[in-house]
């Protein structure tokens, strides 16, 4: 008899709670713009995101950079309540490598649960245009950039993209961008794509209905 409850309860259950949608949003921009070699003043742009209905499940951020020295970029996400999600941080650099990597570029995506894009050199592709390519976790080490190499690889990665899950996304993302160290030539900054999915948030009165309904059909069937 047990058994037969808690079938019919799961299957009274799925009834009354709404299906999960998922909803996905881009915001492109395409600022086309130089990064200045070896400048703290970096590059500046802002997402204006409204009209995103529940809570964010997952953010990715598309970039395509030319040209410059990637082991000097680093480059943040501030989100609409103030997380702040490193995406690039100095990628390559070490304890033993106080450079970083020498690339020209990146056409990837970045995210909460790939490979993390600090130590791509591991294993990676380029296109023609000599830019790193894929999808990569974002860095996460919320440290400062000109910090020692032995910092980097003991650093946490933990400010990534997931920060954002489970927050509004409504409001004004900011992206920043800079070329720390001088040599290695100019980055061009050509666009970013910001992505955010969404799902609703599950109604309480919908649950606690539920929950009343079930309980009052499982006594009625434990009295026969």
């Amino acid at each position: 008899m047990k058994t037969k409850l808690t079938i019919l309860g799961i299957a009274l259950t799925a009834t009354l709670l709404p299906a999960q949608t998922f909803t996905t949003n881009s915001y492109p921009l395409n600022p086309n713009t130089g990064i200045a070699d070896g400048s703290p003043v970096g590059v500046m742009e802002q997402f204006n995101v409204s009209g995103a209905s529940g809570v964010i499940t997952n953010v990715q951020v598309q970039l395509d950079i030319t040209g410059g020295f990637n082991g000097d970029l680093y480059a943040y996400l501030v989100g609409p309540q103030g997380q702040l999600a490193v995406l690039v941080n100095r990628p390559g650099i070490t304890g033993s490598n106080p450079f970083g990597y020498g690339n020209g570029g990146f056409n990837i995506t970045l995210d909460s649960s790939s490979a993390n894009i600090h130590g791509y050199g591991s294993g990676y592709t380029t296109n023609g245009l000599g830019q790193v390519t894929g999808v990569w976790g974002s860095d996460g080490r919320n440290i400062d950039p000109q910090s020692l190499g032995s910092v980097f690889s003991g650093a946490a990665t933990s400010a990534n993209l997931g920060l954002f899950q489970d927050g509004n996304a409504n409001g004004v993302w900011t992206f920043f961008i800079a070329d720390l160290s001088p040599g290695g030539g100019t980055a061009n900054l050509n666009s970013i794509i910001l992505t955010i999915m969404t799902v609703p948030e599950p109604q309480t009165w919908i649950i606690l209905g539920g929950a009343i309904l079930l309980s009052g059909f499982i006594n009625r069937l434990r009295r026969r």
